[in-house]
């Protein structure tokens, strides 16, 4: 993503082999050749479901179907990847699954907004969303002044940038401001896997 390429920033994107090319009905879903020159560009290329299915609708062994067959297409694509962590489709998730999921990957991510800091729930991490019909370059402000208050960790998500973003989107302008912010501050912009390395887990 060539705003990320400007600040130097990299980021985690969470896919599912069964989306790959696919209009979503919002926005045309990344092309395999798009994965794999982002993995070797520095991103990390995480888990989601294959088929993009909540985990609370489906049983232990579908759960196991889906990250594996999801793990062995991206693998498919190159197989230097390393599929070390999950996001919750939807952002649900149940303490069932969640339990599964901790014995599969090193973290797993919902969609509670806030900070993750003091005792932190790695299969159950909170991100904030940068989408443009949930917060403004204000909240944006607020949110790393919350952080630089706390020594914590703070997850931003979406799906799409665009001049005129989808629902679940940020136009350029606000994603350019948060990487302002995290830059005014010294708050370095890296993936999941390279966050949890820092923190020597």
């Amino acid at each position: 993503m060539p705003v990320l390429d400007q600040y130097d920033a990299k980021a985690t994107f969470y896919v599912s082999g069964g989306e790959v090319g696919k209009w979503s009905g919002h926005w045309r879903c990344a092309g395999a050749d798009t994965i794999v020159e982002l993995h070797r560009r520095g991103h990390e290329i995480a888990c989601h479901t294959f088929s993009h299915v909540r985990a609370t609708d489906i049983d232990a062994a579908g759960l196991v179907g889906e990250t594996d067959r999801n793990r062995r297409y991206l693998l498919g694509l190159d197989s230097s990847m390393r599929i070390e962590n999950f996001a919750y489709p939807y952002g649900l998730g149940s303490v069932r699954r969640k339990t599964q999921l901790a014995g599969v990957f090193r973290s797993s991510r919902g969609i509670i907004p806030g900070i993750n800091r003091g005792t932190v729930d790695l299969h159950y991490l909170r991100s904030t969303p940068l989408i443009n019909r949930h917060i403004d370059s204000e909240a944006v402000d607020r949110a790393f002044d919350e952080l630089a208050a706390t020594n914590g960790w703070l997850i931003f998500y979406g799906h799409d940038v665009a001049a005129e973003p989808s629902p679940y989107g940020c136009t350029p302008k606000l994603l350019r401001h948060a990487l302002d912010a995290a830059g005014r501050r010294g708050v370095p912009v890296m993936t999941v896997a390279d966050a949890l390395r820092a923190c020597g887990l």
